[in-house]
This record gives C-alpha cells, structure tokens and sequence, in this order.
C-alpha cells in the first residue's frame, strides 16, 4: 500500500530488475523518468514523452509498459524490469547476441526498448512467428532499420543459446560481416547519448520559441522578472551573445540567429532561453514571460514567395531567391518537335527526420576553452559555429560526440550546442538540455518541398532525346542547406541516364516555414520521382517495357554524363537491372495474371525506379584525415573523427584500416569524433565517409605498414603479427620482430609510431552551365516494388521490394544490407505517408513514419563494380538506398490503377481522388 507523506510525497515499494527498492517522491513522476534520475538506469530511452515511440518500454509486472506514461505510484508492489537486466537471463543473453549478428541495431536508440518488447515475447514463447513478433514489437519505432533485421533476430535469438557465436577468422577484414565494434553497449542499454549523462551540478537550459510563423516581438523588462522569479539564474538574449549572433552552413551565408532579435522567422525559432535549476525551470509558466507580439501574415509556400509585391522574409534578398542552381547540355531547342514527349508536374512535402533521440547535450566552461557534448553529425562544422557565437579562437572549442540517435541529416547543423555554449559561456557554469519531441520537430530541419515541372523526349527507338526541368525548392526561413540542394538537383535531374540535351533550373527560395535542411538526399529524391514518371510515360506511348527503356537508357561507361563528365569505371547500373530483370519478369506476370483473374477491388501492381547519386560534396574539396598511432606496449589505435550515426562507420574505417596495416581489427583501439583528439574527418553527409574518410583510413594503415615494414628491412609482401610490445614480421619462410620497447616515443608519452591518412575526391567547379566533374564517383541502383492498391479505399499495400545497388565494393555486407533496408523504409515514408505541418505535426503520433507493418519483405542484390579510387573499391550507400523507393512504388502504382502521381505523399484520400477522376474520366 502507497504512504503518503505530510508534504505529499509518495512512498512506492516495488522490485526493479530483481531487487527490492523503496522510492519516496513525487507520486506523478514518470516511471522512466524514475529509473533514469534517481536510479541512473538511463538505458530506458525517451524519445517522445508521450508513449508514441516506444523507446522508453519496460516490463512491469512481465507486461510492457511506455515508461514515459505510467505515474510511479502505480507500480506499488509490481516487478519493473529495464534493458539492463535483460542479459542476465539466458534467453535474455542469447537476444542480444542475435541483435548484434543481424545488424538490428543501428544508432542504438531504439534498440532497449525493442529488447524490452521481444523479451516480453520470448519468455512466453521462444520460437515465435513473425506475425507474432511484428504484433509484439509494433509499439516501438525505429528510424534506421527498417525493422526487418529486427524481425530476424527475434526470430532466430532461440539459436544463440548455448551457442558458440565466436566469429569464424577471416583472411581479410574487408568484405567479413564483422559486427559492430560498438555494437555491445547498444544491446546492453550502456550506450550514452545526449541525455543520458553530464555533470551532477549542471544547470539546465530551456528555449522559448516563437508562437509565429513570422512576427516582430519586444522583451520587456526581463530584470523584473528575475527579481519574482528568484530561482531562476538566467536569461539570455540576442543582446547575450558574446561573438556574432548568426550562423549557417556557408562561410558567406551566415542568416540564422541563435535567438532571434526583434523578428521572428518561422514558428518554434529561438527568442530566448531560461537557465536555472531543473525544478526552477520545469515549474516557470513561461507564459508569464514578458514579450509583446505582433504577428504578421506569413509567406507561406514558393508560390506566395515568388509572388508580386510579396514581403521579403530577408532584407538582402528582396524576390526571396535565396540561390540558383543551373545546367545545360546540347541544345532543348526544337529536340520536343518530334518523337515521344512526356510533361509533368510534381509538389512535395515537408518531411521530418523523426530521429527517436531528441536534440541534447551539456557544455561546461573550462578555463578559458568550451567543452561541448551533444549529438551531432558534424562536431568540427560545430566547432566553427561555437567559435565564432562566442567570439572566441577556434582552439578555444571543444566538441565531443554524444552517441548519436539518429540523424540523416536533421543534426548537421548546429542546434542545441549554440545556446548551451552561450549560457555555459556567461555563468562560467556546466548547463545541458534536452528538447522535447515537440521543441525538437518544430524547430529542426526538413527535406525540401519541392515543385518541379519538367518534359522529356524521346525518339521512335526508345531512346531519350531532350530532358527539361525548372525545380523550386523551398527552402524555409533560413539558408541551411539551401544552396546543396539547388547545385546538386540539376546535375541529377535527368537519373542515371544518357540524355544529349539538357536544359535544368533550380532555385532555393525563401518562405516563413521551418529551415529545409539535409536529408537523405539534398533533393535528389524529389526530383527522380518526377523524373522516373516521364520514363514510363515515354515507355508506355512508345509500346515499351518500362523496364527496358530504362535497360536502354542506361549511362554506361565512356558516356558523357549532362555536366560532360565522362565516366570510365564503376558504373553499375546496367550490372543492377540485369540482376533485377529475372523478378521483374516473374512478378509482373504474377501481377498481370493476378489482375486478369481478380474479382476483388485489389488490384496487383509492380514498378522499378532506377538512380544514381554522387558521393560527397558537389564540385567542392571534402577531405577526411585519419591517424594511426602504435605505443610502446604495443598498444594500436585508429582515431576517426568520422561520426557514426547508425551506418556503422565506426566498424567500417577499423575494417579498412585493418587490412591496409595487415593486422586483425582486434588488434586496435579505437579514439572517436572528440575534436581534441580527432583530426577533421567532415561531416557524417552526402554517403561521403564510406568512400572518403574510409581512403583517408587506408592511407593511415598503409603509411603505419610502410613505416613497420621500413623499420623491419621487409618488404609489403610480409605479414604481421602483433604480440605484446613486439610485432612479428614474416617474409618467405623467414621471421623478424620487432621490438616497440626499443623504438624512442614521441615527446614525453607512450607513442613510438604515428601515421597519417588523408583523401580528398578529385573534382573540378562547375562553370556557369553546370559543366564540369562535379563528383568522383557516383553509387547506381534499381528497385522493383511490388504492391496491391485497393480501390475503394485508396491504400496501399506493399508485398516486396527488391533491390539492387551498385556500391563498388560491401565493405560489410550486413551494414550494407541495414543501410538499404532503412534507407526503403525512408522512402515509403516519403511516398505514401509523410508530411509535416507546422503547428499539427509536430509529434510522432500525428506526423506518421513506417512501423513493422509498413515493411514488405526486401530482397537486396548486393553489385560490387569497384571504384579506383575508393578503399578496395568502396562507394557510398547511405542516401542512395532511398532514392528509388518512391519512384518504384509510384511506378507499381501506376501499373495497378494507371494513375500518375502528381502530389507526395500519396495519403489515402489524395490516391482515392485521384482514382474517382480516373474513372469519371474513362467513364
């Protein structure tokens, strides 16, 4: 039975992971937020708050419970069981070990509350089906897996008991399903993020965001409020700043302040921040605030933007054309007169990344240097922005990565480390935050909307002819990645196809919305949809297989890509159509045999959507370093400064590493992503790391073997083993050591050899039409999807995706395979479910993204055309992974109910409309 205190504190006796606990408190403190404040089990997630994600699951008297839901004071006398004791079961053991030889955990954010769920599962049952476990596990979201691999380790987590999981040695690293090496403390629940941990005396820090989408404000008298609001230390405004109060992705482009001065620009921009203890700040309304408001009409979308006499959302850029991006090839003039043309149109939506870890972090003072940590993609690009917001040397800055629970983008730019840095700064204090979902999906960044009209031609042979496109991409209230998107959009507009004339335009463009960032793609996405819908209009007015019209217009090597790029070496798409074409055939019978037969309103449809994406910046130097240092005890280290966010970087560049030294990846430490002890590796985008800061990575391995080999008079053809502080070097029968202990270290520590990686992809500008070579490689892919419309309803069903990717070489087969399975999982979201809304989606139960049972089986065709110049032949996959998904599942759209989509996301009710209007029209 509950005692309630005088003072109305609450006494709950209950067994947390088997043991017996009191807990006296707060009767309407949160479950979750127990275990992670006063028990410091911080294993058990928050992601949403509101019981929408499910990261926070924990098992209450052997039942699942969202943690972030349930009041302590009802779980007197119960049973709570957290990730943490999972591993003490032998089942419990053998999950996480399955989890680990999947590949089911990516970022790790998700992944205690889906251990919580399957445990729930396997205690009842250990050899479940699937539908059993997608039902089980349905209440937690995952952003990077797209769940199937999850599925499987549940499935087969019956196996691992007992087992012995013991990798099988491997020759060579590089190509080996290695599991992550950071892969442990991910099952475990020890993996710290943002929130989980900072210093005991931190004070905390909230945001106040604007109401508007655009207003002007005055803050009165904030000295009065602090004098009735005594426990509150501070608040801080634009006037705070101790540097410049802007930043931005571009040195020359620096529009977004860190709080707003005088004028707000879209709705959930930063106008202040209160600091304080974490009572003082929960408990302030910040209602009471002294600020008046005067809204004004917003500009809202690139029609009212571009629209005669509209209001500048900034001064300087009075028609809000922030940027514009341009391409031409041959010539369009008159290349329409004849053949088969195709136009349409296409509007996208604003769609949010929806990481399940929220932006957090702490900063503290130290000395006259700022230490920073947070989660981030980006912690040099953050060093540079806390530098200059605090007016300070760049070596006055530190930034150490949080682990990251999610990104594809959305925490490139600088976000929570400016406000922490500015309040650390001034009270000479350690202060941390964590935003709430809400504050997180109002304030961050967005893909793009974009409206894009195009046309495209194409002779009597089926061959294409001309291509034209005008892209708009609106681009919010601040630049970001604006000016990424417009340059990178023409290059890709016509897909991974040979097309003689070109003529493409684009333009980031100025509105009062939510900044448009990164996100898996810079644009690229929007536009092959629209792209792939002119190839099958084309294939079907010429009495083409869609599939073979995009055979026959495949870029094949020594072809001039549309900025004049000649590609001679990996490029595989041709390589991936041929490995598709067997299950195009059969499932396209299937459907049409299907079809014939159906009496129902299902109707069976399959598409395939085909990309290409270069890998890195376009047309602009992105260089990775990478070092290796080997101390006198024979202690290896590989430090990366390359963030991983889930991809598996972190195994990946040891993978690589590795090999290029000649030594097991178990051989060496790893140092990550601190900026005190990284050397820059750029930022986690574009499907760069793989493929730059991996060479950078096999540079230092090499260089360290050179300098082994140099030093044991042996030449590359020798082996090594490391042993102790000696290093055995074998070479045609005969063996030599080498004795660390014997070779001088480098100033007063413990290193004797030190080595340096660094890669740069050759590019060349642009020139004023878009000609040039913009990237050095580009990864190539094709999907089919394989789906069943219902008719009356206007949903959409997915049965498979297949699909095939040309990524120059699998560094590890099982990352590459997450990598895909997310990045569909991304795109069917993008295609069929998700759109933000400023002030109505701001949450993850109205702003919908893919659960288990939105993901179909995927088949992955792994195509290894080796790059030269990537490590043993590597590209990236991150963002090509999604690009064709949507552009798939449209295509099978169309091939089940002949509608062409021309708004995304196809939600239920535009699909319908679209379906009355085909039949009213046939009619």
């Amino acid at each position: 039975m509950n005692d309630v205190s005088s003072n109305n504190e609450l006494k709950v006796n209950f067994r947390l992971n088997g043991m017996p606990h009191s807990y006296s408190g707060d009767p309407f403190k949160r479950v979750a937020n127990v275990l992670r404040e006063d028990y410091g089990l911080t294993g058990t997630k928050i992601g949403c708050d509101a019981g929408d994600c499910g990261a926070c699951t924990v098992l209450i008297d052997g039942e699942q419970a969202c943690g972030c839901l349930v009041p302590i004071a009802q779980i007197d006398n119960s049973e709570i069981e957290t990730v943490e004791n999972i591993q003490t079961s032998e089942l419990g053991d053998a999950l996480q070990r399955s989890f680990l030889h999947h590949g089911a955990a990516q970022c790790g954010i998700c992944t205690p509350g889906m251990l919580v769920a399957a445990t729930s599962l396997l205690s009842q049952n250990p050899k479940p089906d699937r539908a059993a476990v997608e039902d089980t596990l349905g209440g937690v979201l995952c952003r990077c897996t797209g769940y199937r691999n999850i599925v499987d380790a549940v499935l087969e987590a019956y196996r691992f008991v007992d087992a012995d999981t013991a990798a099988a040695p491997e020759t060579d690293a590089v190509g080996s399903r290695l599991e992550r090496v950071d892969g442990l403390p991910k099952v475990t629940g020890d993996d710290k993020f943002g929130a989980d941990y900072a210093p005991s005396d931190a004070l905390w820090l909230r945001v106040l965001r604007s109401p508007h989408a655009r207003a002007t404000f005055k803050i009165n008298d904030l000295d009065a409020f602090l004098a009735d609001n005594t426990d509150i230390e501070t608040i801080l405004t634009a006037a705070d700043v101790p540097g410049e109060n802007s930043f931005g992705i571009y040195p020359d482009l620096k529009d977004q302040p860190v709080f707003a001065d005088g004028l707000v620009r879209y709705r959930g921009e930063a106008v202040l921040a209160v600091v304080g203890t974490k009572e003082a700040v929960d408990s302030l309304d910040f209602a009471t605030l002294p600020i008046d408001w005067t809204p004004e009409a917003p500009i809202s979308g690139v029609s009212a933007a571009l629209h005669e006499g509209a209001a500048s959302v900034h001064a300087n850029t009075p028609d809000n054309v922030l940027t514009r991006g341009r391409l031409r090839k041959g010539t369009t003039d008159g290349a329409f007169d004849n053949g088969a043309v195709a136009t349409g149109d296409l509007q996208t939506a604003f769609v949010e990344h929806a990481y399940i870890e929220p932006e957090a972090g702490f900063a503290e003072r130290v000395g006259n240097r700022i230490e920073i940590t947070a989660c981030t993609q980006a912690p040099y690009m953050d060093l540079d922005e806390c530098a200059r917001v605090l007016g300070v040397e760049k070596d006055a800055v530190r930034i150490i990565p949080s682990a990251c629970g999610g990104g594809f983008g959305g925490k490139l730019d600088a976000s929570i480390q400016l406000p922490l840095a500015v309040a650390a700064w001034k009270l000479k204090r350690p202060v941390r935050a964590i935003y709430t979902r809400i504050e997180s999906m109002a304030s961050s960044t967005k893909r793009h909307p974009a409206t894009i009209t195009a046309r495209a031609a194409a002779d009597p042979d089926g061959l294409l002819s001309a291509f034209e496109m005008q892209a708009d991409f609106d681009t919010g209230a601040y630049a970001s990645w604006g000016p990424t998107v417009a340059d990178r959009v023409p290059v890709h507009a016509t897909g991974p196809y040979l097309v003689p004339n070109v003529s493409v335009d684009s333009r980031s463009i100025y509105t009062n919305a939510p900044p448009s960032g990164a996100f898996r793609g810079f644009g690229v996405p929007q536009a092959a949809i629209l792209q792939e819908r002119l190839y099958d209009d084309l294939a079907e007015q010429l009495g083409l297989d869609p599939f073979e019209f995009r055979h026959r217009n495949a870029i094949r090597t020594g072809v001039p890509t549309a900025t004049g790029q000649v590609l001679t070496h990996s490029v595989g798409l041709v390589e991936c159509l041929d490995a598709l074409r067997p299950h195009w055939d059969t499932l396209r019978t299937e459907a049409d045999r299907q079809n014939a037969s159906n009496g129902t309103t299902r109707r069976r449809g399959v598409g395939v959507g085909c990309m290409w994406y270069g890998c890195g910046n376009t047309s602009m130097s992105n260089p990775s370093t990478m070092h290796v240092t080997l101390e006198r005890d024979g202690k290896l280290t590989l430090f990366s400064g390359a963030v991983d966010i889930g991809q598996g970087s972190n195994t990946v560049m040891l993978q690589i590493c590795a090999d290029a030294l000649g030594l097991p990846p178990a051989d060496f430490s790893l140092v990550l992503g601190d900026t005190d002890l990284t050397a820059d590796a750029g930022k986690t985008s574009a499907s760069r790391q793989t493929f730059v800061s991996g060479k950078a990575a096999y540079n230092a391995g090499r260089a360290m073997r050179a300098e082994i080999l140099r030093l044991a008079n042996a030449g590359d053809g020798a082996t090594l083993r490391l042993e102790g502080a000696t290093v055995i070097v074998e070479e045609d029968g005969r063996t030599g050591t080498l004795d660390l202990t014997s070779l001088p270290t480098e100033g007063n520590g413990d290193i004797v050899l030190k080595s340096e990686g660094t890669f740069d992809p050759p590019t060349t500008p642009l020139d004023a039409d878009g000609q040039g070579d913009p990237y050095a490689t580009f990864g190539f892919a094709a999907q089919i999807a394989d789906l069943e419309v219902d008719l009356e309803l206007g949903t959409v069903h997915l049965r498979k995706i297949v699909a095939a990717h040309d990524l120059g070489r699998a560094i590890n087969p099982t990352l590459v395979e997450g990598q895909i399975h997310g990045g569909i999982a991304q795109g069917i979201g993008l295609a069929l479910m998700e759109e933000y809304i400023p002030g109505r989606t701001e949450n993850l139960h109205d702003y919908l993204i893919p659960t288990f049972g939105d993901v179909p089986d995927i088949d992955v065709i792994v195509v290894e055309d080796p790059e030269p110049h990537g490590p043993y032949g590597a590209k990236g996959i991150g963002e090509p992974a999604l690009v064709p998904t949507a552009p798939a599942i449209f295509g099978a759209i169309r091939h089940a109910t002949g509608v062409r989509v021309s708004q995304v996301p196809l939600l239920p009710h535009r699909l319908k409309t679209e379906l009355d209007a085909l039949k009213e029209s046939k009619s």
